[in-house]
């Protein structure tokens, strides 16, 4: 295979290209990252420039002593080949005699080899006698692996001398001893409270001692489970500990053991192959380690998964996730320790899980925000002295709901990308669930959220709210703002932040939808103000039509009260919807600052046709009383006339919003007087009245026509209602109005 080629940016490499390298910082760096890496290279250069001299000082000074060894070597060479020479002539004389007590001692060497094996077996023997007592002083002093050793030692001697009287009595009573400890080591063994390492270490002994395979193995899990136990039940009661305290404290008691446990047990029973058990011990005693590793994991990461929930919302994410990651890194250990095992849970599953229910709690949390803060919202405008200052107050109310909102979205999202740090040692984006749980930070927390505004600000607009008209409007307001801006910036972020490709995908929900959904709820919002607005108006209409003799009527002096009240509501409602909606200057918006040529100095209304028709006057007091009981005449109006739509969306503009509201004013006026009967004087209250309206109402509208045909309407409902037709003269009437 071919060698890797070698880097040309590492400066510690044969290959560096100083070009290369230069050119690609110049590239990638900023001019900080250049400078500290100039200042960095700078204090390397100096380091290795003094690193060198060093090296040249110290070799220097070994050379010189070098230098002096090898000449006090050649001054010594002489007296050491003297010395050599000597050496040589007392080898030879060695050799010499070592020859001759070589042939002295040929005849005795047999002999003292029968000698040395007396000697070693007088030395077993000695063993053997003195074993029971040095068994009874290793059993007393807890010392059974040594006992156990020397008593397996002396097994040995026993079966080739064991038939001796004298052997076989020290042979009983060693087994006599023996079987004592033996006794004794299984009592330990099934003792509670063992830890592990003494479960080991007396079964280790027991089966030293030819115990029974099978049933020690049983035994030896049924205890280990018993001290496991223990230890869950411990943890179940450290309520008071941190996320990371309480899982150190598992790490170093119950997986400790349990790692101890099974790793002693398959080296004793699983690794092992033992001649009196059946073939497929082995395969057996895997199998039900198995099962007991994974029943252990499933009760401990249980133990941890409610206390993963009970903390969620209250204690510190960054803790739980460190505490979840040092857990995770132990149970892979685990798993490349225990090999041939199938660990069958992981913590992963418990990550995602603790990151739904982060989800879930933050969503709760985001609720209960928004709903104190509209709650503040409606204090506000119930605090609010008059309508003017709601008006001038009434865009900050929606600057600070709308920026509360989108900041504390953005800190939650914030939050939530903790998950997805690449340090830790668990990568949930790569699970499936995980990536299921990454879509659902962005559908079920953020679109759900988005989605849970617009249902919450749309309830405010139903009939049967009492909400505050004002509150309506800021509603309104906030969600057209969410529409232009906040919608896709939130989205932008959620899609940045955990790099998902909504615009690719056919399962996540589209920015434009939700944009949609806001602007639905904007524009229900604003009709259901304008709706309440109008109504507010109509009552008042209502209540001066119907509580007034209008056949017993004097003749008109003023305009009534009701007339001025209702243009001075209109003129702090127009106020209040200048402060949010602007009217453009330009032509097109039909905004007008001037009344049109006749607008405020005629008397007689024209009947509406349509924007771009010439308009028509109404020639109520041209005819006879006669002709005027006619209904000829108001029908050959109307057939020149358009329908006018009253409960209609409006538009997001300050003239159609309170061309909405006078629309619905008109109309309840409307319908009331054509359900009342008029005299001469109250005929002429109206007339006074409709001109009054006249002269202030086209400042409000940016289309004067249409006001002046429902005007026109009222009129002539008057007029139809009335028991003797006769109209004021027209200069009367501006007198009236003017004065009033």
């Amino acid at each position: 295979m071919a060698e890797t080629k070698a880097n040309p940016f590492d400066m510690d490499s044969s290959n560096f290209d100083a070009e290369k390298y230069l050119e690609r910082l110049l590239k990638d760096c900023s001019l900080k990252q250049i400078m500290d890496t100039e200042a960095a290279v700078v204090k390397d250069t100096q380091t290795l420039h003094s690193d060198m001299q060093t090296l040249v000082y110290e070799n220097y000074n070994k050379f010189i002593s070098a230098t002096d060894t090898i000449r006090r070597m050649k001054d010594d060479f002489k007296q050491m080949e003297t010395d050599v020479n000597l050496l040589m002539n007392k080898m030879q004389s060695i050799t010499t005699f070592s020859e001759q007590i070589t042939g002295t001692l040929q005849g005795t060497r047999s002999q003292l080899c029968r000698l040395s094996e007396k000697h070693s077996l007088l030395k077993r023997l000695q063993f053997l006698s003195t074993l029971p007592a040095k068994l009874k002083s290793l059993i007393e002093e807890q010392n059974y692996a040594q006992a156990v050793q020397d008593y397996l030692h002396a097994q040995k001697v026993f079966a080739q001398y064991g038939r001796q009287p004298s052997f076989d009595g020290i042979q009983r009573d060693c087994d006599a001893i023996m079987a004592d400890l033996k006794e004794q080591l299984r009592t330990d063994f099934q003792r509670a409270g063992n830890t592990a390492q003494s479960l080991t270490e007396i079964g280790e002994l027991l089966l030293q001692l030819d115990e029974k395979t099978s049933d020690l193995a049983s035994e030896m899990l049924t205890c280990a489970g018993k001290r496991l136990h223990e230890q869950i039940v411990m943890l179940q009661d450290q309520t008071e500990r941190d996320m990371l305290e309480f899982v150190d404290m598992g790490i170093d008691g119950f997986l400790n053991d349990l790692a101890l446990v099974v790793t002693s047990y398959f080296d004793m029973f699983v690794a092992k192959h033992y001649e009196h058990e059946r073939d497929d011990f082995q395969e057996n005693a895997l199998q039900e380690l198995n099962v007991f590793l994974n029943q252990n994991i499933e009760k401990y990461l249980t133990l941890v998964q409610d206390r993963v929930e009970s903390d969620i919302g209250y204690g510190d994410t960054q803790v739980m996730l460190r505490a979840l990651d040092r857990l995770h890194r132990r149970l892979q250990a685990m798993r490349n320790i225990c090999r041939g095992l199938e660990v069958q849970r992981n913590t992963v599953a418990i990550i995602i899980a603790a990151a739904h229910q982060l989800c879930d709690a933050h969503a709760k949390n985001l609720k209960d925000h928004f709903a104190d803060s509209l709650s503040a919202v409606r204090l506000s405008l119930v605090s609010a002295k008059s309508d003017a200052a709601a008006g001038l107050n009434l865009g900050d109310l929606i600057s600070n709901l709308y920026v509360s909102m989108v900041e504390k979205i953005k800190g939650v999202l914030q939050d939530l990308l903790i998950f997805l740090r690449t340090d830790w040692s668990f990568n949930i984006k790569a699970e499936h669930k995980g990536a299921l749980c990454v879509e659902g930070i962005r559908e079920n927390l953020l679109i759900g959220f988005l989605r849970h505004i617009a249902k919450v600000m749309c309830g405010f607009g139903d009939a049967s709210s009492s909400s505050p008209p004002n509150l309506l409007l800021v509603l309104s307001k906030t969600c057209l703002e969410l529409e232009q801006q906040g919608v896709h910036i939130l989205i932008a972020l959620v899609d940045d932040l955990y790099e998902i490709d909504s615009e690719n995908s056919a399962t996540l929900t589209h920015e434009t939808e939700i944009c949609a959904e806001m602007r639905e709820t904007a524009q229900s919002l604003l009709d259901a103000y304008v709706r309440l607005q109008g109504t507010n108006i109509s009552q008042m209409l209502r209540k001066s039509v119907e509580t007034r003799d209008w056949l017993n009527c004097l003749e008109p002096r003023s305009v009534r009260a009701v007339m001025k009240r209702v243009v001075e509501e209109l003129g702090s409602i127009e106020t209040v919807v200048a402060s949010l909606y602007e009217a453009n200057t330009n032509a097109a918006s039909g905004f007008r600052t001037t009344a049109s040529s006749d607008s405020s100095r005629k008397t007689y209304f024209s009947n509406f046709a349509s924007t771009s028709k010439p308009q028509y006057r109404s020639n109520w007091s041209n005819y006879t009383p006669s002709q005027l009981e006619s209904s000829y005449v108001s029908n050959i109006h109307r057939l020149f006339s358009e329908r006018v739509e009253i409960f209609t969306s409006v538009e997001f503009t300050k003239a159609s919003i309170i061309m909405g509201i006078i629309k619905i004013g008109l109309k309840t006026l409307l319908e009331c007087v054509r359900l009342r009967t008029f005299s001469k004087f109250g005929l002429q209250q109206i007339q006074v009245d409709a001109h009054y309206l006249q002269m202030n109402l086209w400042r409000f509208v940016s289309d004067e026509n249409l006001v002046n045909f429902l005007l026109d309407e009222i009129l002539g409902s008057a007029v139809q209602r009335c028991l003797e037709s006769v109209l004021m003269e027209p200069n009367a009437v501006e007198i009236i109005c003017e004065r009033g």
